[in-house]
């Protein structure tokens, strides 16, 4: 990684607004409905699919909920009226989680029951590890009434492989990440190698017992390690799907649909985008140079800016 890059990503919390924002209009489709629905055409001539997520968390007022609620119920109107190939992605502390877990579930519970009707899959992103419980609780509910629910598992998480045994009687449909929130050690790998074998190993015993998966990820040896799986239980193109961050290793993206696999690619849009683009932008801070570099050669400035480091794999959020 380079150190300029890095530097500025760090800087980024302290720059203007209007800054951020034309850094991050990489990985967020925009402020308005109108956005997402012109990005997931966008992906879908581009043979992909598409969740959409309505960008928020951490709540602290019922009202903020409904409004949060009304929202996505737009989203899933959109998707049913374009007719787009896509489904929804939500934080739980959006949906009341941390106010109340009864609000969360029915809130959820609201648009699972729209979303059923339609075919569309309603998925709970995971946040950071004081949620885990209070989500999987609440996603157990939920799949009481409904088939098309997820969730979402990160690999870093030491306790992963237990939740998936716990899960297992549901077959349930779950994204499988690396995971990005900072966690102390007690509770996440630390390791990047033991890591990957864990994304690896959740991902095969999850598609060994019948689950569908969403393998959400930017690093090609764990790309590779999913379609060896996928091979050797000879499954078909309905059973899995590859996940990407909008805006991420789009060449590997372009690559895994050319050779016939589902791909689903988080599109986040909404007001509450700056938290989210901090976030990201310091997650994977080649795209400030990549950026510099083009602003710098639309003026005809001729001095070089330091080389951009080679690509990180940057792990997906569970958003």
């Amino acid at each position: 990684m380079s150190l300029f890059n890095r530097i500025v990503a760090r800087l980024l919390p302290l720059a203007p607004r209007a800054m951020v924002r034309y850094f991050s209009r990489h990985y967020i489709a925009g402020e308005q409905l109108s956005d997402a629905v012109r990005v997931v055409r966008e992906l879908m001539d581009q043979g992909a699919c598409a969740t959409i997520d309505v960008l928020g968390e951490e709540v602290t007022t019922v009202a903020q909920t409904r409004a949060a609620v009304s929202t996505y119920h737009e989203v899933l109107e959109a998707i049913r009226r374009d007719r787009l190939d896509a489904n929804i992605s939500l934080k739980p502390t959006h949906m009341g989680l941390k106010i109340d877990p009864d609000l969360c579930h029915d809130n959820i519970a609201s648009l699972a029951e729209v979303a059923a009707e339609m075919g569309c899959l309603v998925r709970l992103d995971m946040e950071d590890h004081s949620c885990t419980d209070a989500t999987l609780q609440v996603y157990r509910r939920l799949r009481e009434r409904f088939d098309n629910v997820g969730t979402v598992l990160q690999a870093y998480q030491r306790r992963t492989i237990a939740d998936i045994n716990g899960l297992m009687d549901l077959k349930p449909s779950l994204r499988i990440c690396k995971g990005i929130y900072v966690e102390p050690r007690a509770v996440a790998y630390k390791d990047p190698e033991i890591v990957r074998q864990s994304f690896s190993y959740a991902v095969e015993k999850l598609l060994s017992g019948g689950s569908h998966v969403g393998i959400a990820t930017h690093d090609e040896r764990l790309v590779f390690d999913a379609l060896r799986t996928v091979d050797r239980l000879g499954l078909g193109r309905g059973d899995y799907e590859f996940q990407m961050l909008l805006g991420v290793e789009e060449e590997l993206r372009r690559t895994i649909i050319a050779q016939g696999h589902r791909l689903r690619v988080y599109v986040p849009f909404g007001r509450e985008w700056l938290a989210y683009s901090i976030r990201r932008l310091k997650e994977n801070p080649a795209i400030v140079g990549h950026v510099l570099r083009q602003m710098w050669r639309r003026r005809g400035v001729r001095t070089p800016l330091p080389a951009p480091a080679p690509k990180r794999k940057l792990p997906p959020s569970t958003t």
